[in-house]
């Protein structure tokens, strides 16, 4: 019979000193202290929660768990670096051992130590999206598809979608139909393609990102002796952001709890907002369900914001039904102002307010870099652009590049240079390459046998492009494509000239670029926002040279790395940012646009009339609103200028119908313009 022997460990040495009833409140340290066990902890906006799991790994430490027999998972190696380097701060015992970082990089570990034993190397290579863009054109290549009659997927677009099949459990068919039912008619060659994909993985030895995920949960089902040891390891696991993760993450997660781990899971539901790419709130939702006899603690102080912008979010949260309960409480004392709701004439009118606020908060000593706009779609944030560009305001955009200089509209903007200034060699080069089996070298000589046609030089315009285009030899899977282009440009200069910039461009899309970011681009939808921004942005004009003047004055930047790095080097600068990207980050003062119905719940949601689409849009207005610490400008267009339609009047947003009233200040901004100085 065994003998059991237990090895003493010298606690006096390990204790770090730390007074933790000092040092956290009384919700974080209930959530610190908690025994072992399984424990949900739903931290509100701004209460601490990095601070928590900080002081959570301390307080085991400190409690002679060794460092080796905690998992800490993150969503970004940011995340576990600061929480590890915050951690080596507050004790004095050896955390190297201690295994931090995301769920890929936890994956990845544990797949290099067995790769040989599923068949393939420890040196294996992890796919970049670079890398997994050559490798499915090669498979896509291999797989002899047919796509003349149709377009076929490029492979970003196809990375995307096997990357959904892979984080959400549902079926190729099912992701198609959801989110790319223009694809709907190459189903049989997208599985193909697909099962290629995984073969030719294999073959060369690679993963990409989904595969550390994936692989090591179906590692772990088929090994139960590999699971046993690594859940006899990992004694304590902590999982940060638990709204974000998704079915296979929660699996993982599972797997390596077992039936006698502790389990600490932080996040808030409020924030659940990336369902697009995977995410399952009903992880965290069902997690007192799925685990009996659990513990759930609310930490509800809030040390970012006043109470009045802390008071409107409770109260617009509360609107959802799929939520857990909770009422944030702020820290600090009363603000100077309540929430400002302001309604301006048009998204000209919000621009000219925001750009004039901040000038006049610069002013009153405000630094630029604790300002930011917020916006729930990048194509929203153009006339901001521009209006800060007009004011010499400096600005940083993190959801995207500057409008202006955006592939997508650098593209269709090709088009408009190409028509009115023939000997235009990069624009012409550039549409070219939208054509497809057409790389630089073919540019080259397309663009020689351009100008050898006399066309580039002559002052009048060919009557017909098309009949110009026909004479220049093009590959025959591109002739189809290279002859619309023709047809396209002939639309831009009808017989009396040139078209106006507006039609010129619904020529483009209608075209053949609607296809080409179908098939191009895995966020279709928000590019063709930003097309129709532009097209809408044109009917201000009837001289296309002045439209692309503009253009050319709102992208100067653009391809000049020394303009690029002065801007970045200028100091302080405003934020602009989609409400996905500020996830996490907080200032001073935030100005939140395009609050009105179809913009702000997008349109999409509305039409879909999903109940659960729409509380994650809600969700996402709460991000927004928490985000401010001092001020917040809530803004609305009431009239939306549309180029199909004509103006549009605009509801304001429903989510601004969910607090009272006297919860916010209502701004009616005016103009000083004379009747002689209005510019309409």
């Amino acid at each position: 019979m065994a003998r059991d022997y237990q090895i003493q460990r010298k606690s006096a040495a390990s204790k770090s000193g730390i007074d933790y009833r000092k040092e956290l409140n009384d919700e974080q340290f209930k959530a610190v202290s908690s025994p072992d066990g399984r424990a949900l902890v739903i931290a509100g906006a701004g209460s601490g929660k990095t601070r928590t799991l900080t002081y959570r790994v301390a307080w085991l430490l400190d409690h002679d768990v060794e460092a080796r027999n905690i998992l800490l998972l993150t969503f970004t190696n940011k995340a576990a670096k600061e929480m590890i380097t915050r951690v080596r701060e507050l004790v004095s015992q050896d955390t190297s051992d201690l295994w931090a970082g995301t769920f890929h990089s936890i994956g990845s570990r544990i797949l290099r130590r067995h790769a040989e034993e599923f068949g393939f190397t420890k040196s294996f290579t992890i796919l970049d999206r670079d890398d997994q863009k050559s490798m499915m054109n090669s498979v896509v290549t291999a797989c002899k598809i047919e796509t003349k009659k149709n377009k076929f997927p490029k492979a970003d677009v196809l990375a995307s979608m096997f990357s959904l099949v892979v984080n959400t459990g549902q079926a190729l068919e099912d992701i198609v139909l959801e989110r790319y039912p223009y694809f709907e008619d190459w189903l049989i060659e997208l599985a193909q393609v697909m099962e290629a994909y995984i073969a030719k993985k294999e073959k060369t030895n690679s993963m990409d990102f989904d595969d550390l995920l994936v692989r090591t949960v179906a590692l772990l089902k088929s090994r139960p002796d590999l699971l046993a040891l690594y859940q006899k390891k990992f004694r304590h696991i902590l999982v940060d952001e638990f709204q974000d993760t998704n079915h296979v993450q929660c699996e993982l997660i599972e797997l390596l709890e077992g039936e006698t781990n502790s389990l600490m899971v932080v996040g808030d539901d409020a924030q659940s907002i990336y369902s697009w790419r995977g995410a399952d709130m009903a992880n965290i939702l069902d997690f007192p369900e799925k685990k009996p006899g659990s513990r759930q603690f609310t930490i509800e102080t809030n040390y970012r914001s006043v109470p009045e912008i802390l008071d409107l979010s409770n109260v617009a949260i509360r609107a959802n039904k799929e939520r857990f309960e909770k009422n944030l409480i702020a820290s600090r004392i009363g603000g100077e102002m309540k929430p400002a709701l302001v309604s301006v004439d048009d998204p000209t009118m919000q621009a000219e307010f925001v750009g004039q606020r901040i000038i006049e908060l610069q002013n009153e000593g405000v630094e630029l870099d604790e300002i930011a706009i917020l916006y729930r779609a990048h194509f929203q944030s153009m006339e901001i652009q521009m209006e800060m560009t007009l004011r010499g305001i400096p600005f940083a955009i993190t959801s995207g590049l500057r409008f202006f200089e955006q592939a997508h509209i650098k593209d269709v903007s090709a088009f408009l240079r190409f028509v009115t200034n023939r000997r235009d060699e990069v624009a012409f080069k550039r549409l070219v390459q939208l054509l497809p089996g057409i790389g630089p070298g073919s540019a080259d000589k397309m663009w020689g046998a351009w100008y050898k046609s006399g066309w580039a030089e002559k002052e009048e315009l060919p009557e017909r492009f098309s009949d110009v285009f026909d004479a220049i030899k093009v590959p025959k899977k591109s002739a189809a494509d290279w002859q619309q282009i023709g047809f396209i440009l002939d639309e831009m200069t009808p017989i009396e000239g040139f078209a106006r910039p507006s039609d010129m461009i619904y020529s483009v899309l209608e075209g053949m670029y609607d296809d080409y970011m179908k098939s191009s681009f895995d966020n279709y939808e928000h590019r063709k926002n930003d097309v129709e921004k532009l097209l809408e942005y044109g009917t201000t004009f009837d001289d296309v040279l002045l439209f692309l003047e503009q253009l050319s004055l709102m992208s100067n930047t653009d391809g000049d790395p020394a303009a690029k790095k002065k801007e970045a080097d200028a100091g302080p600068q405003v934020t602009m940012s989609s409400i996905h990207q500020a996830k996490g980050l907080e200032w001073k003062v935030v100005f939140l646009i395009w609050l009105a119905e179809g913009q702000f719940p997008n349109a999409r949601v509305l039409e879909a009339g999903d109940n659960g689409m729409l509380e994650e849009e809600r969700r996402l207005f709460y991000v927004a609103i928490t985000r401010a610490k001092d001020q917040l400008y809530m803004l609305y267009p009431m009239i939306n200028p549309k180029s199909y339609t004509g103006d549009i009047m605009q509801q304001p947003s429903r989510f601004l119908n969910d607090f009272p009233i006297d919860m916010i200040e209502e701004w009616n901004v005016g103009s000083s313009w004379t009747d002689e100085e209005a510019p309409f």
